[in-house]
């Protein structure tokens, strides 16, 4: 397998350990629940508690690393039968029409009615699959039990502990060349302050966006512990959750439908929606002059308004809240929890996209269907990208340990650019010596050398005799 391949692969199991532990490094889960977590993680993915344990310990000492896998020999061993699919089909309707039937008791019968000889279904696999169907024993228990409580609101107790992501529609832009722009406002709120970390409008609702929106609240406000995002595509991209792995931030997502759980965002959207009538009403016609105007409204208006959640908040615990309210300003400022900053360099290149081009013999390569130029010098050669899919201007460009080469956009001027100097082994220059068969001369007297030592010192033997 080939070296990409071979990292490909280790990163995707990595993220899938981090995705896997992740509710394990909850900082205010004592140690009993973490037991029992882990159990439930072990039952879940068909896998032991000392694996399940030996992941944690592993991210714990190293970060993301922790988490790669050092070779790809752990794959299953066993290969599954021809008829899984229809084992699989079995086992589901089993369990359906008996839910108290056990794993094992499934196979039994599987195995009695032929459909796979005996010990060829893996109890751990077969459990896998059933719970991937819904049928996991955990499932079927908090299907069968009921609400035990008509309240689902929450509040954590410090700032940057848990901050909530959301995307919401925009007002439509006639810009002065009569084109109408779609917005879209992508937005990051802390969870107990409800501070707007990050809050911007966009001309799309792609991952990127999102990307966009966590790196500038990082570098502004420092890493937070846990992000509560929905199902959407832009929330659940294999990017996102490398870059938040990374970082130590943990991704959870709301249950589909679970509206109540998004409280604290919908009241946000309120105030979002008086900016959209009034800015409606002063003809804007560029994103840029939306995002100024809306980044005036959220400072001087939402950050610095007392925000009833806030004091609905202290009073269920009993603390008296002063008259004027608490804005979500003045509750993240006053928050004794110190902010986390990490080197920006970090927070970059957590953030970056990484693909592979082969240059061409002009020295370029194509991204999103721009020409970027690199060097002849690597003419033919696959390389490695970096880059900010929002600030493609600069793409690095990297090749094992050589020096990394920024790469821009092919410009076409009025005039040739200046012809680029290539290596010394593709030009006409003649070397003064050759260095092989000057390292072979050398060599050769070094030998000679030590031969007539060595018969030296025999002459002076024989002269002793």
């Amino acid at each position: 397998m080939e070296n990409k391949e071979v990292r490909k692969w280790q990163n995707e199991a990595a993220l899938r350990r981090y995705q896997m532990i992740s509710p394990l490094l909850d900082p205010d889960i004592d140690e009993a629940k973490r037991r029992q977590l882990r159990e439930e993680i072990a039952e879940r993915e068909g896998i032991s508690k000392r694996t399940v344990y030996r992941y944690e310990a592993g991210y714990r000492a190293n970060q993301f690393e922790g988490l790669v896998p050092m070779n790809r020999e752990k794959r299953r061993s066993q290969k599954l039968p021809d008829n899984w699919e229809e084992i699989v089909g079995e086992a589901i309707q089993l369990k359906r029409e008996v839910p108290r039937r056990s794993v094992r008791q499934i196979i039994l019968i599987l195995e009695t009615e032929g459909w796979a000889p005996v010990g060829v279904i893996r109890p751990s696999t077969l459990q896998r699959y059933l719970y991937n169907a819904g049928l996991g024993v955990k499932q079927m228990k908090r299907q069968a039990e009921s609400r035990k409580t008509s309240s689902r609101r929450f509040c954590r107790a410090h700032r940057m502990e848990l901050v909530q992501g959301d995307i919401k529609y925009g007002p439509k832009i006639r810009t002065r060349e009569g084109k109408l722009v779609k917005t879209y406002l992508a937005s990051l709120i802390d969870d107990h302050s409800r501070l707007i970390l990050h809050a911007e409008f966009y001309d799309n609702e792609r991952a990127e966006v999102v990307e966009d929106g966590f790196h500038k609240a990082i570098l502004k406000y420092g890493v937070f512990d846990s992000a509560y995002l929905d199902n959407g595509k832009q929330y659940i991209s294999r990017q996102l959750a490398g870059s938040c792995a990374r970082l130590g931030i943990r991704i959870l997502h709301a249950k589909p439908y679970a509206c109540e759980s998004k409280g604290k965002v919908e009241v946000y959207h309120k105030s979002v929606d008086r900016f959209i009538a009034e800015v409606e009403a002063a003809h804007v016609h560029s994103l840029e002059e939306l995002n100024e105007k809306w980044k005036i409204f959220l400072e001087e208006d939402y950050q610095k308004k007392a925000h009833d959640g806030i004091a609905e908040y202290y009073r269920s615990m009993e603390v008296e809240v002063p008259a004027a309210g608490i804005s979500p300003k003045v509750e993240f400022n006053r928050d004794e929890r110190r902010l986390k900053f990490l080197d920006t360099s970090v927070v970059a290149e957590a953030f970056l996209h990484h693909e592979k081009r082969r240059i061409d013999k002009s020295g370029c390569f194509s991204l999103d269907g721009r020409d970027y130029e690199a060097s002849v010098a690597l003419a033919g050669l696959e390389v490695e990208i970096a880059y900010d899919p929002l600030h493609k201007e600069t793409v690095t460009v990297s090749l094992g340990k050589m020096e990394k080469i920024e790469a821009h956009p092919v410009r076409i001027g009025a005039f040739a650019a200046k012809t680029v100097p290539r290596p010394a082994g593709m030009t006409d220059m003649l070397p003064e010596t050759s260095r092989f068969l000057d390292a072979l001369e050398k060599r050769y007297k070094e030998d000679h050398r030590l031969m007539a030592d060595a018969l030296s010192f025999g002459e002076y033997g024989k002269a002793g005799e």
